[in-house]
């Protein structure tokens, strides 16, 4: 009984909470471009008004395209294909395929990923596109772990789909945290109940900034940390931390600090290495040595013994 009212306040907590019911606002409003946002750090839809007719999906798709590459005409958002980097494209039925050439290779993995969202996202909006075929200099283009991408479509880049609450769910969680000496990792395997709306990723940082639970385990992030977005895209998780991610107890050695991320979030299937970075920007190293550019994978060996 107990549990069951746990469960229902739980419900009525995040029906308070969390959006209510109805369309996302970018698809009440119609047609839109999506640029990125002032930050670069995630797609931001415009409302557009396409100029070439819908059924002329070629025209449409040059037209669109062509505001992805060029100034939006608004501070608040950003071209989404690099400067730098040209490109082709043509139709094979209702496949668009888009051919950028090599200096495509030399953006960062996070542009590449919101630069493939926006086309992706943008194009199939049209009925005469279903997804798009990503290559480079005529060769199919390959994600972070030098697999082929393939056809993508929009909802390949759906993190959070649809706002109403549809269920509430169980699941037993495994989270890194540090050990009382500050140089090893215990596990710790709770049990929660959230929303079928929130991402499995998303859930479980926000347990592991909240911290431990059992006695001989401490805390790797500060508390007071926020989450600024964390999405998977090709296997990779890409998590982005506030500033206050800075704000360490240097106590625990800073690979404790970055394992305890990886190693937890890699216990999900879908994941297989992690990005870290400080509100979208992955210049510089965390502490003295962990280059944020880098994709970090699963380690075990600083598992403690205690």
């Amino acid at each position: 009984m107990r549990r069951f009212f746990c469960l229902m306040l739980f419900f009525c907590i995040l029906t308070v909470s969390l959006p209510g019911c109805g369309k996302d606002k970018e698809e009440e409003a119609g047609f839109f471009i999506y640029y990125l946002n002032i930050d670069k750090t995630k797609l931001a839809g415009k409302s557009y008004e396409l100029n070439a007719d819908m059924t002329d999906t070629e025209s449409a798709c040059h037209e669109l395209l062509s505001a992805l590459a060029g100034d939006s005409g608004d501070v608040e958002y950003k071209q989404s294909i690099p400067t730098g980097v040209t490109y082709s494209y043509y139709l094979e039925g209702d496949i668009l395929n888009m051919n950028f050439d090599a200096a495509y290779y030399e953006i960062s993995v996070v542009d590449d990923v919101l630069c493939r969202a926006s086309v992706v996202k943008t194009l199939t909006q049209l009925d005469g596109v279903s997804g798009v075929n990503f290559l480079v200099d005529g060769t199919p283009a390959t994600n972070a772990n030098d697999e082929i991408i393939g056809v993508m479509s929009a909802e390949d880049f759906v993190e959070n789909p649809g706002e109403q609450i549809n269920a509430i769910q169980e699941a037993s969680i495994t989270l890194y945290f540090a050990d009382s000496k500050g140089d090893g990792l215990v596990k710790e395997t709770r049990d929660v109940y959230y929303s079928t709306n929130i991402s499995a990723e998303k859930l479980i940082m926000e347990q592991l900034i909240e911290g431990p639970q059992s006695a001989n385990a401490y805390a790797t992030i500060p508390p007071e940390t926020k989450l600024v977005n964390v999405s998977v895209v090709d296997g990779v998780c890409f998590v982005s931390l506030d500033e206050t991610f800075r704000n360490q107890n240097y106590e625990i050695s800073e690979e404790v600090v970055i394992y305890s991320i990886v190693n937890t979030l890699t216990e999900l299937d879908t994941i297989t290495k992690v990005q870290i970075s400080i509100n979208g920007n992955t210049d510089g190293t965390y502490r003295d040595s962990f280059e944020l550019s880098t994709f970090y994978e699963r380690n075990l060996d600083l598992l403690s013994l205690e």
